[in-house]
């Protein structure tokens, strides 16, 4: 390749997703998921109709339950290819503007296995001017370079084009889930990867953070998510307690600055998720963004979200590397949304707040052995975009059915406030274990400063009741009686009056919100004649030049789009089922602009499911 068309290559994975294509999975490095596209715009965006759709096939294959399946890819496009990833860890090669199918790569996944949920969320490109491959790690914890062009692994990478990530994190724990869900980062000739770990027990494999080199496979670099003797932050650990501790793992999505030469790290909660008894400690670096040198994996700054989790607040989304005015004066920036229902905006350089944070006393544990943290951090600003506490009085009247369950459901419940630790009677918590906000994340429109969150208020009912006698530790959560554990009645419709979920625009400079919009709807609560209460949604945002933010996400099997400016909800499509994914946006060779959305439902959330990826344009 030309050392011209090289260069513009290296540009655009630097700097961000171009106006025609999509290079990254945020959009850009940083993930901002932000297009300079315009040409749909809040004059026509109600003229967008489906231009194709393409289906996956692996509805029909699925085994058992639908729930076991979720597709939540974001394609990239590049040189007018899509490529994404299937929830069987498949993945496939279109045609852009047709949705022609070019090639598909099949990992054969066991799809009888014993998993949680079966899916993937994207691939990373990379090129050195001359190779074009895409990275993706599976489930089953294999790291694979293929070829854009054919769909084949590249033998030169690892071992005939794949590298096994359990060695080196997973030797002494054969039995252990270990892959991964989301797309590596790309810095230079190195591909660095999180992990998806299993953190049932206290120990496992290891959650460490690792960089590949692109062309041989070899490993370059590992930062210890829990640090060793003599590594910084050991001593925020009991003595002992860090050994082969799981978890503390980067299962959502890194992001890069290229200029800097910095990676960032959204990391979890150490195991196990609810109790940390036998963890004595802030347990750094557990909640953590931690900024790593992105050549040698060496930490520059790190900034502890919440010390000691025992409330299964992981940091679930991509930090997003904006830049935001504070005193007349540019300031490079993260801003780290989180499923507390906070936003930590943090100096790129430093990780020092931009706001102020107070670190405030929290209510302690009545569980045996436990010692919850004393104090947790709380942004000043800006306000938390989810609910934080409820009261009694606050339980739901949407429908006498809904209240008379939920209202049985807390007899004898203890109603607390954000870190509350779940004690040993049912204990009620906003919010709840899946947010707030979740890897979603949010969208940030560099032109206006303003960062745009989904967010949902579902809270959690637990209570920690003993485990048998010999396990590892002597408490575990136990729910109560509704689907999935959550705060819900059987139809899964929130036990708090609505709204349930959100769509919150933020001004980062000042830290205000713009506007606040409700999100979603009960189809059957419309027919009864309530008013929109926003859903439970996963999935995220992506937000345009032409004025729009564009999101699916929502319980309620649509695809929205709203104006930027004020939160205005402005055309609605119907899908197969609910986009618990994150949308896309690219201009065809031809010169029209597509945005694209896999709505695949189910998650855990409804019984619909489908396994299309929907393409829409203006006609």
């Amino acid at each position: 390749m030309p050392r011209l068309i090289l260069a513009c290559w290296l540009l655009a994975a630097g700097s961000g997703a171009s106006a025609q294509q999509w290079l990254h999975y945020g959009g850009d490095a940083g993930a901002q998921r932000y297009s300079r596209l315009k040409q749909i715009h809040r004059g026509n965006v109600t003229r967008l109709r489906v231009a194709w759709t393409y289906r996956t096939g692996e509805l029909e294959a699925a085994p058992g339950s639908p729930y076991r399946l979720a597709f939540e890819a974001t394609p990239l496009v590049v040189d007018g290819a899509m490529y994404f990833t299937t929830p069987f860890n498949r993945l496939v090669a279109l045609d852009a503007e047709t949705g022609r199918e070019r090639w598909i790569f099949d990992p054969e996944m066991d799809r009888e296995a014993p998993v949680n949920l079966f899916l993937h969320r994207g691939a990373a490109f990379w090129t050195d001017g001359k190779r074009r491959r895409l990275f993706y790690g599976t489930l089953r914890g294999r790291l694979y370079a293929i070829d854009a062009d054919t769909g084949r692994p590249d033998p030169a990478f690892g071992t005939e084009g794949s590298v096994d990530l359990r060695q080196g994190v997973a030797d002494r724990f054969p039995g252990k889930g270990y892959g991964m869900t989301s797309p590596p980062a790309i810095y230079r000739n190195l591909v660095i990867c999180g992990s998806l770990t299993a953190d049932g027990e206290p120990q496992g494999p290891a959650g460490d953070v690792r960089a590949f080199d692109a062309r041989s496979g070899k490993e370059v670099w590992r930062f210890h998510v829990v640090p060793r003797p003599g590594e910084y932050g050991h001593d925020t650990w009991a003595p002992g307690s860090w050994k082969d501790r799981a978890a503390a793992n980067a299962w959502s999505i890194l992001t890069v600055d290229a200029d800097r030469g910095l990676v960032f790290l959204p990391l979890t909660s150490p195991a196990t998720d609810f109790y940390g008894g036998d963890r004595k400690g802030a347990n750094l670096f557990g909640d953590a963004v931690v900024a790593l040198d992105a050549r040698t994996g060496k930490r520059v700054w790190h900034f502890q979200t919440v010390h000691h989790n025992i409330w299964d607040y992981d940091l679930p989304a991509a930090p997003v590397l904006v830049d935001v005015t504070r005193n007349d004066k540019k300031v490079a920036a993260v801003a780290q949304v989180t499923k507390t229902g906070f936003v930590f905006l943090l100096d790129r350089l430093t990780g020092k707040p931009l706001f102020e944070v107070a670190e405030r006393p929290v209510p302690q544990s009545e569980v045996p052995g436990e010692e919850a943290w004393p104090t947790q951090p709380f942004p000043v600003k800006p306000p938390p975009f989810a609910r934080q506490s409820m009261r009694r009085d606050e339980l739901t009247s949407v429908t006498p059915e809904s209240r008379a369950f939920c209202a049985k459901l807390v007899e004898d419940a203890v109603f607390g406030s954000l870190y509350t630790p779940v004690g040993l009677k049912p204990t009620v918590l906003f919010p709840g274990t899946n947010g707030g906000a979740n890897w979603g994340g949010a969208s940030f429109d560099p032109t206006t400063q303003t960062l745009y969150v989904n967010s949902m208020d579902v809270g959690m009912l637990y209570r920690m009741v003993e485990r048998p006698a010999g396990s590892q530790i002597p408490y575990r959560t136990q729910g109560l009686g509704t689907p999935n554990s959550r705060f819900w009645d059987q139809q899964m419709l929130p036990c708090q009056q609505p709204p349930w979920g959100h769509l919150t625009a933020i001004d980062l400079s000042r830290g205000d919100f713009r506007w606040r919009s409700v999100l979603g709807v009960v189809d059957a609560l419309l027919e009864r004649g309530i008013p929109p209460t926003g859903t439970s949604n996963i999935g995220g945002s992506l937000v345009t030049a032409g004025g729009l933010v564009f999101i699916g996400a929502t319980n309620d099997a649509r695809f929205r789009a709203f104006d930027k400016e004020t939160g205005k909800e402005l055309w609605v499509a119907r899908l197969p089922a609910s986009a618990h994914a994150s949308p896309m946006t690219y201009k065809g060779k031809s010169g029209k602009q597509y945005v694209a959305i896999a709505a695949g439902g189910g998650n855990k959330y409804n019984a619909i499911v489908s396994d299309t990826l929907v393409v829409f344009s203006l006609p």
